[in-house]
């Protein structure tokens, strides 16, 4: 006997982009068709808002797949006979919906992957991106509140693979979908995925953030996975930011005392927030210094120009420019816009240097 899956045991979040990834032949296609029962378990539970998928009769889980649940496949799997809005309404056909209403659903779907011009096309007219969006939307047609994807974008060119990934991840911030993604490509989980679970020989060997399996991988073949990636595509600027630097409240006529910190603690810069920790400015020793001169010194004056936060969320491979040409560390915040910390040149330089990172 071959073990396909063997003590697999993980929770998906709802409205997640969960992606599982290995070697081939780890067991993550098989593990993807036991969830809507295209391959049955031999033993186990596969839950769903309480409901046992492996315990279903026929009816139960052709209903279930209907109503809750869709695949894309790596092929395109179109019928050539077929318009491109007919392959879209496929699965609604098959579920009995009137004409009338599965063409309109169609259309709705195809809009959503920028195919709405071409419903009258055949699949023979459109590039395999094109192709891959059809099978989207025939997936997206049903209104499932959870996607299976297997593959879905290992048979693009590159660049269409990277416009789909982007298209799906536009499609997830506005539907919020839960989506299972199988894929063998690092860099594609990386850039897509909410969690990621790693499989070897069958078994799930490790689940977490992209940043939790770099930064703590739970043995060498993870590790391996992970070796020579590009962590600016992956490390955030939350994630390397630091609270080292000094920090004051925002008051009036507190110049001084600022200056006196900022010497105390061998820094050139203080980061001024308001009493609930949201960032106001930068302010330097020479800035300060400036104001008391002045006669009438008030600190919002003392602000650095062009000093722009950064969002807790943005890839450090998009602020590399900005941190570069700053005059000093850049302060990261949260949506609401409180302070997190910041980020220096010398902080971005050891992220993007792993060894040096682990080392440290």
């Amino acid at each position: 006997m071959t073990v396909g899956v063997c003590d697999a045991s993980f929770t998906v979040h709802e409205g997640e982009i969960f992606v599982v990834m290995g070697l081939s032949g780890s067991g993550k296609s098989t593990l993807v068709r036991m969830l809507n029962r295209l391959i049955d378990p031999s033993a186990g539970e596969i839950i769903v808002n309480g409901s046992d998928i492996a315990a279903m009769s026929e009816k139960e889980l052709m209903h279930f797949r209907r109503k809750h649940i869709s695949m894309v496949f790596q092929s395109f799997a179109l019928m050539p006979h077929l318009s491109v809005v007919q392959n879209a309404a496929f699965g609604l056909e098959l579920d009995g919906v009137p004409a009338a209403q599965r063409e309109e659903r169609a259309r709705a779907a195809l809009a959503q992957v920028g195919l709405e011009a071409r419903g009258d096309s055949y699949p023979n007219e459109l590039s395999g991106g094109m192709q891959q969006r059809v099978g989207l939307a025939r997936a997206l047609a049903n209104d499932p509140s959870i996607l299976l994807m297997d593959e879905a974008f290992s048979a693009l060119d590159p660049l269409i693979r990277t416009e789909m990934q982007d298209e799906l991840v536009t499609l997830q911030e506005e539907q919020q979908r839960t989506v299972i993604f199988i894929s063998h490509d690092l860099d594609e989980a990386m850039r897509i995925g909410d969690r990621i679970a790693i499989m070897e020989g069958g078994r799930v060997v490790q689940v977490g953030t992209p940043d939790e399996i770099l930064n703590n991988p739970a043995d060498d073949y993870v590790a391996s996975f992970f070796r020579g990636v590009n962590v600016s595509n992956v490390l955030t600027a939350g994630d390397v930011a630091v609270r080292e630097q000094v920090t004051t409240v925002e008051r009036d006529g507190q110049i001084r005392s600022i200056l006196q910190r900022i010497g105390k603690a061998d820094r050139d810069y203080a980061y001024v927030l308001d009493r609930r920790k949201h960032f106001h400015g930068v302010v330097s020793a020479a800035s300060l210094e400036e104001q008391v001169k002045s006669g009438k010194p008030e600190l919002r004056h003392a602000f650095l120009p062009g000093i722009e936060p950064l969002k807790a969320d943005t890839r450090i491979g998009e602020i590399i420019g900005a941190v570069a040409a700053a005059p000093c560390g850049l302060p990261v915040v949260d949506d609401d816009g409180r302070y997190l910390g910041v980020v220096s040149r010398a902080l971005l330089l050891q992220a993007l240097d792993r060894e040096t990172a682990q080392d440290a």
